[in-house]
C-alpha cells in the first residue's frame, strides 16, 4: 500500500474506514445468517452491532464527501475531526472483536460447529488487519504532517 497520498491522505484513511466497516457491518449478517441456533442474545447483539457499524459507516461517508468538496487548504481544519472519526473506528473495530471472541467462548451453537469458528477466526482476522491498516496509514499521515509542517 501507498503511504505518499499528499493532500489526498485523508481521503485514503476515509476509504479505508468506509470499506471496513460495509465488510463489519455485513459479518454480523453473515455470523446470523450461517449460524441458524445462535442465542437470542447474540443475535440481538449482533442487530444492534450492525446498527451501530452503519451509523459509523455513514459518518466516514460525511466526512468524505465533507473532503471531497472542501477546497483542500481548507480541508486542514477537520483534521482533528478526521483523526476523531478514525480513532472511533479503530475503538469500535477493537470492541466488535470483543464481541467475535465472546461468541466463539459463550455460545455452543457457535463454538460446537468448527466451519462456524473458521469462519468467526475469519472475520476476526479482516477486522484486525482493518485495525493495522489504520493504524499505518494514521502513522504515514502524521509523518506527512510533521513532515509538510517542518518543510513549510
Amino acid at each position: 500500500m501507498l503511504f505518499v497520498y499528499g493532500d489526498k491522505m485523508p481521503l485514503r484513511i476515509l476509504d479505508e474506514a468506509d470499506f471496513w466497516k460495509q465488510q463489519e457491518a455485513e459479518h454480523t449478517v453473515v455470523i446470523r445468517q450461517l449460524v441458524h441456533n445462535l442465542e437470542p442474545r447474540f443475535v440481538r447483539a449482533l442487530q444492534v452491532w450492525e446498527q451501530m457499524l452503519e451509523r459509523t459507516r455513514a459518518a466516514v461517508r460525511r466526512m468524505i464527501e465533507l473532503f471531497v468538496w472542501t477546497d483542500p487548504r481548507a480541508a486542514a481544519v477537520f483534521h482533528g475531526e478526521l483523526l476523531h472519526l478514525i480513532d472511533h473506528c479503530l475503538r469500535e473495530s477493537r470492541a466488535f472483536i470483543h464481541l467475535l471472541d465472546q461468541l466463539g467462548v459463550e455460545s455452543p451453537a457457535m463454538y460446537s460447529n468448527p466451519t462456524v469458528m473458521v469462519v468467526l477466526n475469519h472475520i476476526r482476522r479482516e477486522s484486525e488487519y482493518f485495525i493495522g491498516v489504520a493504524q499505518a496509514i494514521l502513522a504515514g499521515h502524521r509523518r506527512y504532517t510533521v513532515q509538510g509542517a517542518a518543510a513549510g
